[in-house]
């Protein structure tokens, strides 16, 4: 492997290498490495990892998702998005509504094409988890996790939710002075979360709306987070801030999503997708 052909794309800014797996032989043990290499804004190309688009014995398509410090993540709601767009404009799914594996679950992804180009994606995210043991949190299951943590002689409270990856969620009043990029890697690598965590601060505003900033782990700062999205919304609906049933716009520094959480428990989100560009990567030489 001394080169193969990648497709750069975003959802809300968070941005990822893609490489489609139908077409490339990437090897299973250098994933890990290539996902630094490609994710280097100075070396590389520059992302917030890479992803991977396999063939599936379950799904139309499978998705890998690679942080950019390496590590393997279960998921990824900007990433779903993107991986739809990519699989119905490159021919690897023929309906505009299909399936996608994930290493935590199986999602259906309906992409909305306008002049045969996909702008918009609608992803059935599955059903929120809050029992600690699933998430994982360490603590006795409870109907809903909630905690807190002290920081800086303050206590902060959070809710826990999984949407295939683990996240804490915290409400602030003031989303321009949230602790991000101080309580964030803190949050992220404690010890209550055995497989670390994503870290949410939140703001409530009315009329369905969320301000949203995020601490994703293995990337840090990042301009969006779908699965996070989901989770904000999730939480604020358990405190009884909004209810199911009703969109919910959740603005992330990179763009706004809608999620909505039903009746009958599946959280549904619709956001865009972009391609940036698409190229050859030629390993540890740069990019052409």
């Amino acid at each position: 492997m001394n080169s193969f052909r990648y497709t750069k794309m975003h959802g809300l800014g968070n941005n990822y290498i893609y490489v489609n797996m139908f077409e490339e032989n990437l090897r299973e043990k250098e994933l890990s490495k290539l996902a630094v290499e490609v994710s280097n804004i100075n070396t590389g190309i520059g992302s917030d990892g890479m992803i991977l688009i396999c063939p599936s014995e379950v799904a139309d398509v499978k998705m890998r998702v690679f942080n950019n410090d390496g590590s393997e993540a279960k998921n990824c709601g900007n990433g779903l998005r993107c991986v739809a767009k990519y699989a119905y404009e490159h021919g690897i799914a023929n309906n505009t509504s299909f399936k996608i594996e994930t290493i935590s679950t199986i999602v259906e992804a309906t992409v909305h094409v306008e002049n045969n180009i996909v702008n918009q994606v609608t992803v059935n995210m599955g059903k929120p988890i809050f029992q600690r043991s699933q998430i994982p949190m360490i603590g006795d299951d409870q109907e809903y996790a909630k905690d807190r943590i002290f920081f800086e002689e303050k206590s902060y409270e959070f809710s826990a939710v999984s949407m295939g990856n683990p996240h804490a969620v915290f409400e602030v009043t003031d989303i321009k002075k949230a602790p991000l990029t101080t309580l964030g890697p803190i949050v992220e690598k404690h010890d209550l979360f055995p497989e670390s965590v994503n870290v949410e601060f939140i703001e409530c505003l009315p009329h369905n709306e969320i301000n949203f900033v995020v601490w994703e782990r293995g990337s840090g700062v990042t301009q969006a987070c779908g699965t996070g999205a989901c989770a904000a919304a999730v939480a604020m609906i358990q405190e009884g801030k909004y209810k199911r049933d009703e969109p919910i716009t959740v603005h992330l520094q990179g763009g706004d999503l809608q999620i909505t959480w039903s009746a009958d428990g599946d959280v549904w989100m619709k956001g865009p997708a972009v391609t940036i560009t698409e190229g050859i990567y030629y390993t540890q030489r740069g990019v052409k």
